[in-house]
């Protein structure tokens, strides 16, 4: 029996194959981004053949990198971007178009239409969600009206929609040769087409966006001991792995920080940020804009539920000053000139280049840079990108605090950023709360690998990876509470000059 889990994180921006040990460590991983593709302003797009060629690309990198085979690995767990939508043809595996990424705002008119019919609530109390561009189903509604060979194939039934994690396990288990079409529920969830009872599609959901059932996807649980399927041994694996753990990126950092009791929060910093809140077995339904979403899953259990709140642009804001406006020239010297200066120098930027998400939902809201002056320098325009990630977990965090009733007292993170120590120290200044960073800050792919790992018993359960968790570093406060709350309103004056921008 082999000794080792796989996870495959596919990302917005790259694919990793890594592959853990018995107690959560990094056993070996491989890497390779892929190209975001800007049709038009406020459009984003991945092809989902190059997603599909760098997975098999970082699988065999890891298994050589390490000397592995695939055949010691027990299972394959799979975490991915969320919401990004990919139609393909079930015959052959070709995309019908490029898949339409999460941060994408083409289906501003098709939600506008719905709204008119349903108002922006309409689908909350089925779905926890607010009709809005960030989601799957108006993105599959947006592909059958301008791919008319899409729309030809739902009608003959040969057409299939997935996320990314279901693109991904189709090919995994035989793609056009008998693979398996599953999603797990907590990507499900991420469609505005799931029923948050049922945990089904929702007939009358796919009646008022046109949908046909049939290109959907079976829903199943995230740990599910029911393999979904096996790897080819005649593909990159060269064995037959179980595939048998899936969970959306958010949820998967969630499961890896092994926040498992109702209470436990994290926020993840990538390309957006997103702070899950663990509030056990049963749904709250957020006054204040946040989302109600699915946390995990195992068979025969009662799924999980958490308070959520994302937003676009969190990493993705540091990749901006580095592509577009040449400030610096990798990601990681973002810290050292932001340390140049002793504060933000009166300014802020709310990076708000696809609208903003909780706790606002503005979709009207452009990116702005306030507070300039003469006075005002590159130094200063890093930290204010820093600050902008710690601010608008700020506004997260104050609707949750609400939401739930109990004040965030310890804030768990992980994701890119957090080997950041300034954004770290500025994180904690700002929520007035400490911040703390694990020792495996790959907690997203951990995650993964425990969903696969608990679905063939290769740990026990969740006390065994509770016990896995160990902290690296915790940021105190620095500031007083005076300066804190000036800050914040100086940040909520300039989120009010992003709003009515389109019209």
């Amino acid at each position: 029996m082999g000794a080792y889990i796989g996870a495959l994180d596919l990302g917005t921006t790259s694919n990793r194959f890594i592959i853990f040990d018995r107690e959560g460590r990094i056993v070996g991983l491989d890497q390779k981004e892929h190209r975001q593709i800007f049709p038009n302003p406020g459009w984003v797009e991945h092809d989902p053949l190059e997603i599909w060629e760098n997975t098999q690309a970082v699988i065999q990198g890891a298994l050589n990198k390490t000397g592995l085979q695939g055949s010691d690995l027990v299972a394959l767990g799979i975490t991915n971007q969320r919401e990004t939508t990919v139609v393909w043809d079930k015959t052959n595996g070709r995309p019908f178009h490029n898949a339409i990424v999460w941060q994408c705002t083409r289906t501003a008119d098709i939600c506008r239409n719905l709204e008119k019919t349903y108002g922006q609530d309409g689908f909350r109390q089925k779905t926890g969600l607010p009709i809005a561009t960030y989601f799957s189903g108006p993105k599959i509604r947006w592909i059958l009206d301008h791919v008319p060979e899409a729309a030809e194939a739902a009608r003959k039934g040969t057409a299939l929609f997935g996320t990314i994690e279901s693109w991904a396990i189709w090919w995994l288990t035989g793609g056009p040769q008998g693979g398996t079409h599953v999603t797990d529920v907590t990507n499900a969830r991420r469609t505005l087409l799931m029923n948050l009872e049922t945990l089904d599609w929702d007939p009358e959901i796919l009646e008022a966006l046109e949908i046909p059932a049939g290109m959907l996807p079976r829903i199943v649980p995230s740990i599910d001991p029911n393999t979904w399927g096996h790897t080819l041994r005649t593909g990159i694996f060269q064995a037959t792995v179980p595939v048998c753990g899936a969970l959306g990126d958010q949820q998967a950092a969630l499961v890896g920080q092994t926040c498992f009791q109702p209470g436990e929060a994290k926020n993840t910093y990538g390309t957006g940020c997103f702070l899950l809140l663990n509030t056990g077995t049963k749904p709250v339904v957020s006054q204040r804009g946040l989302l109600t979403t699915l946390g995990y899953q195992m068979r025969g259990q009662k799924p999980v539920y958490c308070l959520e709140g994302s937003i676009a642009i969190g990493g993705a804001l540091v990749q901006w000053l580095r592509d577009n406006l040449g400030l610096i020239r990798t990601a990681a010297e973002v810290e050292e000139l932001a340390r140049s200066v002793e504060d933000n120098g009166g300014v802020y930027i709310v990076p708000a280049f696809s609208g903003l998400f909780a706790p606002y939902w503005r979709a009207d809201a452009r990116g702005v840079m306030v507070g300039l002056t003469r006075f005002a320098n590159k130094g200063h325009l890093a930290r204010a990108a820093l600050e902008a990630t710690a601010y608008q977990t700020r506004d997260i965090v104050e609707a949750m605090n609400a939401d739930s009733g109990v004040a965030l007292t310890t804030l768990k993170v992980d994701g890119g950023m957090v080997v950041n120590d300034l954004l770290m120290q500025i994180q904690a200044d700002v929520l007035g709360v400490p911040v703390v960073r694990p020792k495996v800050t790959e907690t997203t792919a951990l995650g993964a690998a425990y969903a696969a790992g608990l679905a063939v018993g290769y740990w026990s359960g969740f006390q065994e990876l509770t016990r896995n968790w160990a902290q690296d570093k915790t940021w105190e406060p620095a500031i007083d509470a005076a300066r804190r709350e000036e800050g914040y309103r100086y940040w909520k004056k300039a989120v009010e000059r992003t709003f009515d921008w389109v019209d």
